[in-house]
Order: C-alpha cells, then sequence, then structure tokens
C-alpha cells in the first residue's frame, strides 16, 4: 500500500521521483533538485522520515512546497507505479548498504535487484523520459583479473567466489536495470543513465550520517587503531547528487555509464589527514598486512577486506569531466569538513 503525504504542486514543471529519499545520496539530490526548481516527489520505506526530511530541506533553503513524499519498498512491487505517475525523470538511489558482511549475501542483493525491478519497469510503464541509476565503482572494479586501471567498459565478476555481497549486489542490480531497458520494443523508449560513484563521503543533511560516513566516524573516534594497506577512491556527495541531476537531462548522458571519483587514496593517507586536522584519534601508522589477516580469522568483515590488501584500483571521471563537464571539489577537504559536523554531532572529541 502506498501512502501520499501531498504538499502544494506546481504546474507545468518537471517532476522527478528520487527513491530513497531519506538516504545520504538521495536527500542530497532532492536538495538540489528543489534549488533548481524542480518538483520532487521522494519515496522512504516509512512515512514516520518526513518530518525530519522536510526540516533537513527547510533548514538547507529550499521551499519545500514543491516537495512530497510517497512509501514504497524495495522488495514489494505495491506502489511504484503510483510513485512514478506524472514523473519525467526517476533518480533511482535507493540500494542496501552496510559496514561488514550480512548474514546472507541475499539480505543485500535481493533488495538492491528486485528495487531495479519494479522502479524501472514501473518507469517504463509510465512513460518516464530518462531513469539516472545509483549503481557503483563496486560494480566495476571486481575483476579479479589483475587490473589496477579500470574504466566504464568494466564490470565486477559477480560469479568470483572473492566477489562480496554488496559488490554482487550493485552490479547484478546495474545489469538488471540495463536488460530492462534494452527489452524495450516501442517507438518511444525509456533511457537509462548510470552513476558509479566511489566512497561516497560529505556532509549529512540529517542526523542520520550514513553508512559511508560511518566508515570516517570509526576513524575518528579512535576505532581503527592502525591503517590497512588499502586504496579506495573517495567523492563528495554533493559532486554526486550533482551528477545525478546533470545526467538527467543531458543529450549525451543517455545509454552511458558514469565513474563519479575526485582522488584514490591509501588509508593511511587518509588517516593521517585526519590526524593533522586535529583528530588525533585518527591512526598514523599502518598495519601490518599478517595482523590484518590474523583479525580476519574471527571477525568476517576484516577478512573480506583483507582480499583487498596491497591492491591499488584507480577509476578516474575522464568520461564525465569530458561528457557532462563534471567536475569534483577537494577530496581532502570534504574529508576534513565530514569529520567536523561529525565532532558537532557528539560522534568524537
Amino acid at each position: 500500500m502506498i501512502f501520499v503525504h501531498s504538499l502544494k504542486w506546481k504546474v507545468n514543471m518537471s517532476k522527478v521521483l528520487v527513491t530513497g529519499a531519506s538516504g545520504f545520496i538521495g536527500l542530497h539530490c532532492i536538495n538540489q533538485l528543489l534549488q533548481q526548481g524542480h518538483e520532487v516527489r521522494g519515496t522512504v520505506r516509512s512515512l514516520s522520515r518526513q518530518p525530519e526530511l522536510v526540516k533537513a530541506l527547510q533548514d538547507a533553503g529550499r521551499n519545500t512546497a514543491d516537495f512530497e513524499l510517497v512509501e514504497a519498498d524495495l522488495t514489494h512491487p505495491d506502489g511504484w507505479d503510483t510513485a512514478v505517475e506524472g514523473c519525467d525523470f526517476v533518480l533511482h538511489v535507493a540500494s542496501p548498504f552496510i559496514l561488514g558482511v550480512p548474514k546472507h549475501e541475499d539480505d543485500l542483493i535481493v533488495p538492491a535487484v528486485s528495487g531495479a525491478q519494479f522502479v524501472v519497469s514501473a518507469a517504463i510503464k509510465a512513460g518516464v523520459k530518462r531513469v539516472v541509476l545509483t549503481s557503483s565503482g563496486a560494480s566495476i572494479t571486481d575483476t579479479h583479473d589483475g587490473k589496477t586501471h579500470f574504466t566504464e567498459a568494466d564490470w565486477t565478476d559477480t560469479e568470483h567466489p572473492k566477489t562480496s555481497a554488496y559488490y554482487k549486489s550493485k552490479t547484478l542490480a546495474e545489469r538488471r536495470a540495463w536488460d530492462l531497458i534494452e527489452a524495450q520494443t516501442g517507438e518511444t523508449n525509456t533511457e537509462l543513465t548510470v552513476i558509479n560513484p566511489t566512497v561516497v563521503v560529505g556532509p549529512s543533511l540529517t542526523q542520520d550520517i550514513g553508512t559511508s560516513n560511518e566508515f570516517i566516524r570509526q576513524i575518528v573516534a579512535g576505532k581503527v587503531p592502525a591503517a590497512a594497506n588499502l586504496h579506495f577512491g573517495f567523492v563528495d556527495v554533493r559532486d554526486v547528487a550533482a551528477a545525478h541531476i546533470t545526467a538527467m537531462t543531458h543529450e549525451k548522458a543517455a545509454g552511458e555509464r558514469f565513474i563519479v571519483n575526485a582522488k584514490e587514496m591509501w588509508l593511511l593517507e587518509l588517516t593521517t589527514l585526519l590526524n593533522e586536522a586535529g583528530f588525533k584519534k585518527a591512526p598514523t601508522k599502518g598495519m601490518p598486512n599478517w595482523l590484518v589477516k590474523v583479525f580476519g580469522l574471527v571477525d568476517p568483515a576484516t577478512k573480506q577486506i583483507s582480499q583487498l590488501l596491497d591492491s591499488e584500483r584507480f577509476t578516474p571521471a575522464d568520461k564525465a569531466k569530458s561528457l557532462l563537464g563534471w567536475q569534483a571539489m577537494d577530496i581532502e577537504a570534504s574529508l576534513i569538513e565530514t569529520a567536523e559536523q561529525l565532532r558537532s554531532m557528539g560522534h568524537c572529541p
């Protein structure tokens, strides 16, 4: 069943559905869409989040008269046809994400894939102009073939035994979306564009810091005693939202995947940056690989990340820059800003 909290609607304006409205990336997308004058409908699993989200947007300076929320769930088909009704574009941002290892991989895979199925199918049925899907660098980099430099032409190998549940969930969901789009036979078809961000950090618009920033919180709160030899790309959430909105209408974006990434860093570079910025519980020493593997004997999450030790992965955003004109802000400043917000929220000393 779907419940609608209706606020004021303008006429003759583009309507955009944003799934996962309460999520870290989703709410930033809504914030920027409203700022640019779009009408926005967001989906949440429960309308109990409505007062919190409206307040967050108003605190950010947005007029929420052009914002409404509906209830819909990634694991249930009910409500998605109503959610997309009357919308010109869909940003499908919602997808499960946790730190660590789920009890069963299907806890991540099933809602990710079924969500893509329900949302894209409903968009096609409703004649939506374009769907912009939030995928991930995770659907690109686990090729398990020794590569260190990746482009949008690469795909994670979901059949490989070392591919994690999260990487599988993002890859399989994205592939399902492409399959649905490519199966269309009408004269006027819904288009698809995919955004593949690396690790997304940056300030949260609510007290819910999100799973991505939980990684930063653990570092600045002293929960990470030393930095494992891990290599990640990072990008600010505001830049990720901007990429979605640009890709929504850009004529060259249809049918394309776009990596969005600001900079790759070794974990020790990140923790040292935060330590030097005044977050003294962030470690400045590395953890030997053998010790990471020992911890992995008793902790499934550590065992999973131990498979990435010493693995450099470069995912340049050249295509997004050249086709969309996308640019990334200074990620080091973003990381420090994230940590400062976490401190102001009481998450670290």
